[in-house]
């Protein structure tokens, strides 16, 4: 066979491209993603604000950020509403359990529950690393800090087919209770009863672990929210190099690229106060403190007007003058399972970005964002493709229709498209990262 020695000479990747790789590669948790986007807002002039005090009145670049969520904007000199970019930080794994620790068949695990729409398959024998964040106690009160052991930790062993012959003929079929465990360590068994039923516990195995990273006393761990994540780092793919695969592009690639492209922004780009609004807990159904469905962007958005000098019912007028993107992934039609896909709305990679439709208000698209989609990405010259649910299957959900009902805000939702969505790994177009950057964009210089 004749390989060319430099498949991709004549298609270089946008260094964009890999900033946004970067990016997804640092931020295993939501809580990273939000470090993360800090971390490139703030040497671009973003300050950040403390929400327990009352807002910067002057025109300037902020955020605001709460867990797994964030909130940036371009303040204004006059208020003239609002054009709202939204995005989710959270992305389907198994996170670890509150007693985590089991010893079984001489083998040290940790007890894990599933978060999400999980492709709970594509979690089999993969290198998993641990990260989250964790509560310390110390001298002066309770300390957040992160963490993340980046090594491979931890592996979810598949049964071999020979002692699972049905595989063929039935698939596989996954317990998520018992078959999704990873083991870390191996440990000589404690009790042969408790051995046999998988029942025993080896007691603060993980918290001496979490001491020993962080440096504290175990007795000082009080409390974490700590995930799985795959090691593998993101990889440039294909023949031509035109596609990539990595963890959580739904929907970090969209964040990324949310952030990204705000801090591009001119700083009179427009009449319109632009914000990105980036939330935690979509994949859950977004009823949390931090996510679409709870109060947090409301409550910012109103102190941004306030702090513009508006009052509430000027406040109230802007908001009808204002607009929610919603950037989600989309699917894109997968050649070996094309009779999953409605016929007439084929999606390719590298096709441009997806105006994503449902009459049932799955997605939050109708003819007023819609066009506003299409005028943008039109002036930005960002091709365009359209998504629809076969009738036949159950459709999914974003925050758009979440953001929307709760501010009375039009929306429009959109995405790059890719395929695996919620397994561990998926894949995309290099060149769809280039289109998304430049909807975004525009969408807040739109007039």
């Amino acid at each position: 066979m004749n390989v060319p020695a430099e498949p991709n000479e004549n298609r270089a990747i946008p260094s964009v491209v890999g900033d946004v790789l970067a990016d997804i590669s640092a931020s295993p948790t939501p809580y990273h993603a939000v470090a993360r986007a800090v971390s490139i807002l703030e040497p671009a002039g973003f300050r950040g604000v403390d929400l327990g005090r009352t807002l910067p009145v002057e025109p300037g670049s902020y955020y605001a950020a709460q867990g797994g969520s964030l909130v940036a904007w371009r303040q204004q000199q006059e208020h003239r509403g609002f054009t709202i970019v939204g995005a989710h930080t959270d992305s389907p794994n198994l996170r670890v359990k509150s007693h985590p620790d089991v010893v079984s068949a001489g083998v040290a695990q940790i007890g894990m529950e599933i978060y999400g729409g999980v492709l709970l398959n594509s979690w089999l024998d993969r290198d998993l690393g641990l990260a989250g964040r964790v509560s310390v106690a110390t001298s002066s009160g309770v300390a957040e800090q992160m963490f993340c052991d980046e090594r491979p930790l931890m592996v979810v062993p598949q049964l071999a087919i020979h002692l699972d012959r049905d595989i063929l003929s039935n698939g596989l079929k996954l317990n998520p209770q018992k078959h999704l465990a990873p083991m870390w360590a191996l440990a000589p068994p404690t009790d042969d009863r408790a051995e046999a039923d998988g029942t025993s516990s080896s007691v603060g195995a993980l918290r001496h672990h979490l001491a020993t990273v962080l440096e504290v006393p175990p007795e000082d761990i009080l409390a974490w929210d700590l995930m799985a994540f795959d090691v593998q780092p993101p990889s440039i793919i294909g023949r031509d190099g035109d596609l990539f695969s990595t963890a959580r592009i739904d929907n970090l690639l969209s964040t990324f690229c949310g952030v990204r492209a705000l801090v591009e922004l001119e700083p009179d780009h427009s009449n319109r106060t632009s914000v990105l609004a980036l939330y935690d807990h979509e994949e859950v159904g977004s009823e949390s403190a931090t996510g679409a469905a709870g109060a947090f962007l409301a409550s910012v958005l109103e102190r941004i007007a306030t702090a513009e000098g508006a009052s509430r019912s000027e406040y109230l007028t802007a908001l009808n003058q204002s607009m929610v993107v919603s950037v989600d992934g989309a699917h894109a039609t997968n050649p070996n399972y094309v009779d999953r896909h409605e016929p007439s709305h084929r999606v390719a990679l590298n096709g441009g970005i997806v105006i994503k439709r449902n009459a049932n208000q799955r997605y939050a698209t109708d003819a007023r964002s819609e066009a506003f989609i299409v005028d943008v990405c039109r002036r930005a010259d960002v091709p365009l493709q359209w998504y629809i649910h076969r009738n036949d299957l159950p459709c999914g959900s974003t925050i758009g229709p979440i953001t929307a009902g709760r501010l009375a805000i039009p929306a429009v939702d959109i995405g790059a498209p890719q395929l695996a969505m919620h397994s561990i790994r998926e894949t995309a177009g290099v060149l769809d990262v280039v289109h998304l950057l430049a909807a975004i964009g525009a969408s807040w210089t739109a007039p």
